[in-house]
């Protein structure tokens, strides 16, 4: 993507997007990366193992969230609708999109230096305006820190790209930490094999049976 000048220098909506596929290519033992790891383990091929973790990515609690997030942005249409769509989400119940991370309490790091660069690389951005509002909301009604899909949701409006256009970047980049994992599985071995421990209620005791005569 050259910039709009026509100089041939690289767009600094590309640099914040090399910048998504980077700090999306892997995550520790996220779902979709332990699903290819057991998938690569069992000798499946790497096909196979990519084809594992999309099955898993595709959840909205996963690499879906950031589809979730998108429709977010898109309901806020001008930044002070913000405080009326977050608090509709919040009668009813419902997550807001973008926000909270199972690991990451206190904010989510990646999240930070995405939304940082699609800063720099759209100032003054309309979108930008309504992703501020959403944040200050969020802020204002102690709700979880943004992550890195709300990030993501603010790239994808800011460079106008298709809904879903989130997805498929966290997509294309996990494919390359799928892979990586794989080849580690591939060269240890054996088969990853976890264990289940029984958290239910204890078992009845069957009744003493009577004594015969």
């Amino acid at each position: 993507m050259a910039d709009e000048a026509g100089t041939g220098a690289p767009d600094i909506r590309t640099t914040a997007l090399d910048a998504a596929l980077v700090l999306l290519a892997d995550h520790e033992l996220a779902a979709s990366t332990l699903a290819a790891r057991v998938a690569a383990s069992a000798r499946a091929d790497p096909y196979a193992v990519v084809l594992t973790g999309l099955g898993v990515l595709g959840g909205p609690l996963h690499g879906g969230a950031s589809y979730g997030a998108e429709r977010l942005l898109a309901e806020v249409t001008e930044p002070e609708r913000a405080a009326r769509v977050i608090a509709d989400r919040v009668r009813r119940g419902e997550r807001i999109p973008g926000f909270g991370h199972s690991v990451y309490k206190n904010g989510d790091a990646r999240g930070d230096l995405l939304l940082t660069l699609v800063r720099e690389a759209a100032p003054g951005h309309e979108r930008l305006a309504a992703t501020q509002a959403v944040l200050d909301e969020v802020r204002r009604r102690r709700l979880p820190e943004r992550n890195v899909d709300f990030a993501l949701a603010a790239l994808t409006a800011v460079a106008g790209m298709v809904p879903g256009a989130g997805e498929a970047i966290f997509a294309v980049a996990r494919t390359a930490g799928w892979l990586a994992h794989a080849m580690e599985e591939y060269e240890r071995g054996s088969l990853l094999r976890l264990r289940a421990s029984y958290t239910g209620p204890p078992p009845e005791r069957a009744p003493d049976h009577p004594a015969t005569t």
